[in-house]
């Protein structure tokens, strides 16, 4: 099974439907992933993810040495409840900006899996929209 080592990628999931939060660092991953916690996402990666294809879908996982561990800026290191794997259903890129107010549907492709790609609105409504997504899908 091919796997990759993604620097800069926090990854949560709902149930088994994980987002991965990719962005340069200080793009907001962790802040992201905190504020996805505390509407009841579960911590899969902080910073590091380990993606591993199996068949046509793509999973995500922790290196043993950071499990259980994200990162709040300002505040420290801090320990929480993790999952140990979850399916990425879609990804986030928090360097880009999204302006469009119904964005055309975009896809990446990572380890030849096509995954539902996000661009960030900056709207508070965002991380809810996230936890919608894992849960109903888009439709539009």
């Amino acid at each position: 099974m091919p796997a990759l080592d993604i620097t800069h990628a926090t990854c949560v999931a709902l149930g088994q439907a994980a987002v991965l939060l990719m962005g340069k660092s200080g793009s907001g991953k962790s802040a992201t992933a905190l504020e996805l916690m505390s509407r009841g996402a579960a911590l899969v990666a902080d910073d590091r993810t380990i993606l591993t294809r199996q068949g046509q879908t793509l999973v995500a996982s922790c290196p043993p040495a950071i499990c259980g561990q994200i990162e709040a800026r300002g505040v420290g290191i801090l320990a929480a409840d993790h999952q140990d794997s979850a399916i990425v259903r879609l990804v986030v890129d928090l360097d880009s900006i999204e302006d469009a107010r119904l964005p055309q549907q975009r896809h990446i492709t990572l380890l030849g899996v096509s995954i539902p790609l996000l661009h960030t609105p900056r709207s508070v409504h965002f991380p809810a929209a996230i936890l919608q997504t894992l849960r109903g899908g888009r439709i539009a």
